[in-house]
Protein backbone atom coordinates (compact mmCIF):
# COMPACT_ATOMS: atom_id res chain seq x y z
CA UNK A 1 0.00 0.00 0.00
CA UNK A 2 1.17 3.57 -1.27
CA UNK A 3 1.57 6.50 1.84
CA UNK A 4 -1.64 6.55 4.26
CA UNK A 5 -2.46 9.75 6.02
CA UNK A 6 -5.67 10.29 8.44
CA UNK A 7 -7.27 12.91 7.79
CA UNK A 8 -10.24 14.65 9.88
CA UNK A 9 -12.43 17.86 9.68
CA UNK A 10 -14.38 18.61 12.78
CA UNK A 11 -14.88 22.46 11.36
CA UNK A 12 -18.97 21.88 11.50
CA UNK A 13 -21.01 20.01 13.67
CA UNK A 14 -20.10 17.05 11.48
CA UNK A 15 -17.26 14.78 12.28
CA UNK A 16 -15.49 14.09 9.06
CA UNK A 17 -12.44 11.44 9.14
CA UNK A 18 -10.80 9.74 6.42
CA UNK A 19 -7.58 7.48 5.08
CA UNK A 20 -5.99 8.75 2.27
CA UNK A 21 -3.57 6.71 0.14
CA UNK A 22 -1.51 9.07 -1.91
CA UNK A 23 0.89 7.99 -4.50
CA UNK A 24 2.37 11.14 -6.18
CA UNK A 25 -0.55 13.55 -7.17
CA UNK A 26 -3.14 10.60 -6.72
CA UNK A 27 -4.95 10.74 -4.31
CA UNK A 28 -7.21 7.79 -3.25
CA UNK A 29 -9.89 7.01 -0.35
CA UNK A 30 -9.31 4.12 1.37
CA UNK A 31 -12.23 4.58 3.72
CA UNK A 32 -14.01 7.77 4.91
CA UNK A 33 -16.33 8.09 7.85
CA UNK A 34 -18.84 10.63 8.69
CA UNK A 35 -20.38 10.65 12.09
CA UNK A 36 -23.35 13.50 11.94
CA UNK A 37 -24.91 15.08 15.31
CA UNK A 38 -26.54 14.33 17.50
CA UNK A 39 -23.09 12.14 18.59
CA UNK A 40 -19.92 14.36 20.29
CA UNK A 41 -17.12 14.50 18.17
CA UNK A 42 -15.20 14.82 21.67
CA UNK A 43 -16.88 11.53 22.59
CA UNK A 44 -16.97 9.98 18.93
CA UNK A 45 -13.48 10.87 17.71
CA UNK A 46 -11.18 8.94 19.61
CA UNK A 47 -12.99 5.58 19.17
CA UNK A 48 -13.69 6.09 15.52
CA UNK A 49 -10.42 7.01 15.02
CA UNK A 50 -8.93 3.67 16.86
CA UNK A 51 -11.79 1.43 14.95
CA UNK A 52 -10.66 2.99 11.27
CA UNK A 53 -7.05 1.98 11.61
CA UNK A 54 -8.12 -1.39 13.15
CA UNK A 55 -10.16 -2.17 9.87
CA UNK A 56 -7.22 -1.74 7.88
CA UNK A 57 -4.81 -3.42 9.81
CA UNK A 58 -2.75 -0.04 10.40
CA UNK A 59 -1.24 1.67 13.32
CA UNK A 60 -0.89 5.32 14.32
CA UNK A 61 3.12 4.34 13.47
CA UNK A 62 2.50 2.76 10.02
CA UNK A 63 0.99 6.05 9.00
CA UNK A 64 2.27 8.83 6.60
CA UNK A 65 1.28 12.08 8.71
CA UNK A 66 -1.85 13.28 9.88
CA UNK A 67 -4.23 16.13 8.17
CA UNK A 68 -6.63 18.24 9.78
CA UNK A 69 -9.30 21.06 8.75
CA UNK A 70 -8.50 24.18 10.10
CA UNK A 71 -11.64 25.98 9.78
CA UNK A 72 -12.84 28.65 9.73
CA UNK A 73 -16.04 27.16 11.59
CA UNK A 74 -17.58 25.69 15.21
CA UNK A 75 -14.62 26.96 17.75
CA UNK A 76 -15.28 24.28 19.59
CA UNK A 77 -15.30 21.48 16.80
CA UNK A 78 -11.88 23.37 15.70
CA UNK A 79 -9.97 23.06 19.14
CA UNK A 80 -11.22 19.30 19.29
CA UNK A 81 -9.78 18.16 15.91
CA UNK A 82 -6.70 19.79 16.02
CA UNK A 83 -6.20 18.29 19.75
CA UNK A 84 -6.41 15.54 19.03
CA UNK A 85 -4.28 15.67 16.21
CA UNK A 86 -1.60 17.35 18.12
CA UNK A 87 -1.83 14.79 20.74
CA UNK A 88 -1.69 11.42 18.50
CA UNK A 89 1.65 13.50 16.52
CA UNK A 90 2.94 14.23 19.53
CA UNK A 91 2.53 10.64 21.53
CA UNK A 92 4.05 9.15 17.56
CA UNK A 93 6.30 11.54 16.09
CA UNK A 94 4.11 11.97 13.35
CA UNK A 95 4.03 14.68 10.92
CA UNK A 96 0.81 16.84 10.35
CA UNK A 97 -0.01 19.21 8.26
CA UNK A 98 -3.24 21.58 8.34
CA UNK A 99 -5.76 22.91 5.63
CA UNK A 100 -8.58 25.21 4.49
CA UNK A 101 -11.74 23.91 5.79
CA UNK A 102 -13.15 25.81 3.48
CA UNK A 103 -10.70 25.41 0.68
CA UNK A 104 -12.00 21.52 1.05
CA UNK A 105 -15.29 22.20 0.05
CA UNK A 106 -14.53 24.07 -3.04
CA UNK A 107 -12.39 21.09 -4.25
CA UNK A 108 -16.24 19.83 -4.67
CA UNK A 109 -17.61 22.37 -6.76
CA UNK A 110 -17.26 22.88 -10.23
CA UNK A 111 -14.51 24.37 -12.32
CA UNK A 112 -13.98 27.32 -14.12
CA UNK A 113 -16.15 29.86 -11.80
CA UNK A 114 -15.59 31.87 -9.08
CA UNK A 115 -16.34 29.30 -5.57
CA UNK A 116 -18.19 30.86 -2.90
CA UNK A 117 -17.69 28.31 -0.13
CA UNK A 118 -19.82 29.34 3.07
CA UNK A 119 -20.08 27.68 6.41
CA UNK A 120 -21.96 29.46 9.44
CA UNK A 121 -20.20 31.76 11.98
CA UNK A 122 -22.53 32.45 14.50
CA UNK A 123 -26.08 33.77 13.44
CA UNK A 124 -26.87 35.89 11.06
CA UNK A 125 -23.02 35.95 10.29
CA UNK A 126 -21.21 33.55 7.42
CA UNK A 127 -17.77 32.34 6.52
CA UNK A 128 -16.69 33.30 3.14
CA UNK A 129 -13.61 31.68 1.37
CA UNK A 130 -13.43 32.69 -2.43
CA UNK A 131 -11.79 30.14 -4.42
CA UNK A 132 -11.34 28.67 -7.82
CA UNK A 133 -10.80 24.94 -8.72
CA UNK A 134 -8.54 24.13 -11.19
CA UNK A 135 -8.07 20.06 -11.46
CA UNK A 136 -7.76 18.66 -8.11
CA UNK A 137 -6.02 21.87 -6.61
CA UNK A 138 -8.27 25.19 -5.95
CA UNK A 139 -6.81 28.73 -5.70
CA UNK A 140 -7.76 31.74 -3.34
CA UNK A 141 -9.13 34.72 -5.38
CA UNK A 142 -9.16 36.29 -1.61
CA UNK A 143 -8.73 36.08 2.11
CA UNK A 144 -11.23 34.44 4.09
CA UNK A 145 -13.76 36.49 5.83
CA UNK A 146 -16.69 36.83 7.78
CA UNK A 147 -19.99 38.86 6.82
CA UNK A 148 -23.91 38.96 6.77
CA UNK A 149 -26.05 37.15 4.35
CA UNK A 150 -26.47 39.92 2.48
CA UNK A 151 -23.42 41.01 2.06
CA UNK A 152 -23.00 38.27 0.82
CA UNK A 153 -25.69 38.31 -2.17
CA UNK A 154 -23.92 41.80 -3.02
CA UNK A 155 -20.86 40.04 -3.17
CA UNK A 156 -22.36 37.68 -5.58
CA UNK A 157 -24.14 40.40 -7.25
CA UNK A 158 -21.32 42.11 -7.74
CA UNK A 159 -19.33 38.60 -9.41
CA UNK A 160 -22.08 37.72 -11.68
CA UNK A 161 -20.15 34.14 -12.40
CA UNK A 162 -20.08 32.97 -8.97
CA UNK A 163 -21.64 30.31 -7.58
CA UNK A 164 -21.89 29.12 -3.00
CA UNK A 165 -21.88 26.03 -1.76
CA UNK A 166 -21.16 24.55 1.42
CA UNK A 167 -22.77 23.42 5.04
CA UNK A 168 -24.31 27.34 5.54
CA UNK A 169 -26.85 26.54 2.63
CA UNK A 170 -28.76 24.24 4.79
CA UNK A 171 -29.84 27.39 7.02
CA UNK A 172 -29.17 30.38 5.17
CA UNK A 173 -30.35 29.26 1.34
CA UNK A 174 -33.56 31.32 1.90
CA UNK A 175 -31.95 34.45 3.15
CA UNK A 176 -29.66 34.49 0.32
CA UNK A 177 -32.65 34.25 -2.14
CA UNK A 178 -34.71 36.91 -0.16
CA UNK A 179 -31.56 39.07 -0.57
CA UNK A 180 -31.53 39.06 -4.73
CA UNK A 181 -29.07 35.71 -5.21
CA UNK A 182 -30.46 33.50 -7.67
CA UNK A 183 -31.55 29.66 -6.72
CA UNK A 184 -29.78 28.30 -9.41
CA UNK A 185 -26.74 29.96 -8.06
CA UNK A 186 -26.63 28.34 -4.72
CA UNK A 187 -25.34 24.87 -5.25
CA UNK A 188 -26.33 21.59 -3.30
CA UNK A 189 -23.94 19.95 -0.76
CA UNK A 190 -21.17 19.36 -0.02
CA UNK A 191 -22.79 19.55 3.42
CA UNK A 192 -19.67 19.75 5.17
CA UNK A 193 -15.68 19.67 4.61
CA UNK A 194 -15.05 16.22 3.70
CA UNK A 195 -11.54 14.68 5.26
CA UNK A 196 -11.11 13.16 1.76
CA UNK A 197 -10.41 16.65 0.55
CA UNK A 198 -8.59 17.87 3.74
CA UNK A 199 -5.73 15.52 2.64
CA UNK A 200 -5.79 15.60 -0.53
CA UNK A 201 -4.75 19.59 0.13
CA UNK A 202 -2.60 19.13 2.84
CA UNK A 203 1.13 19.27 2.46
CA UNK A 204 3.48 17.42 4.90
CA UNK A 205 6.88 18.95 6.39
CA UNK A 206 9.67 17.06 4.98
CA UNK A 207 10.42 16.22 9.27
CA UNK A 208 8.45 16.27 12.49
CA UNK A 209 9.08 19.10 14.33
CA UNK A 210 7.55 19.55 17.87
CA UNK A 211 7.92 23.52 17.25
CA UNK A 212 5.77 23.20 13.98
CA UNK A 213 2.78 21.25 16.22
CA UNK A 214 2.70 23.68 18.56
CA UNK A 215 2.83 26.31 16.55
CA UNK A 216 -0.45 25.03 14.31
CA UNK A 217 -3.80 27.28 15.17
CA UNK A 218 -6.91 26.82 14.18
CA UNK A 219 -8.12 29.57 11.19
CA UNK A 220 -10.05 31.58 13.70
CA UNK A 221 -11.13 34.44 10.61
CA UNK A 222 -12.90 36.33 13.95
CA UNK A 223 -12.58 36.40 17.80
CA UNK A 224 -14.62 34.51 19.59
CA UNK A 225 -18.13 35.85 21.27
CA UNK A 226 -16.17 35.69 25.09
CA UNK A 227 -13.51 37.25 23.89
CA UNK A 228 -15.01 39.68 22.03
CA UNK A 229 -17.81 40.57 25.22
CA UNK A 230 -16.36 43.92 26.68
CA UNK A 231 -17.76 42.55 29.72
CA UNK A 232 -15.05 40.74 30.64
CA UNK A 233 -11.29 41.78 30.94
CA UNK A 234 -8.32 40.02 28.47
CA UNK A 235 -6.75 36.65 29.79
CA UNK A 236 -3.01 37.35 30.06
CA UNK A 237 -1.15 36.37 27.12
CA UNK A 238 -1.68 37.64 23.16
CA UNK A 239 -4.29 39.33 22.11
CA UNK A 240 -7.05 37.73 20.35
CA UNK A 241 -6.27 39.06 17.02
CA UNK A 242 -2.73 37.65 17.10
CA UNK A 243 -3.97 34.27 16.25
CA UNK A 244 -6.25 35.47 12.85
CA UNK A 245 -4.46 34.89 9.54
CA UNK A 246 -3.88 37.64 7.95
CA UNK A 247 -2.60 36.36 4.46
Amino acid sequence: MSPVLLALDTSTLTLSLALVERQGDAVRAVEHVVVPPPDKQSEALPGVVGDLLQRHGLKLKDLEGLAVGLGPGSFTGLRIGLATVKALAYATGLKVAGASSLAAVALEGPEGVPLFCLAVARKDDLYLGAYRRVGFAVEALEPETAMSPEEVAQRMAAQPEAVALGPALADYRQALEKHGVAPHRLLSGPAFPSAVEVGRLARLPEAYSREALFALEPHYVRASEPERNPKFPPLPGPAPTARLKED
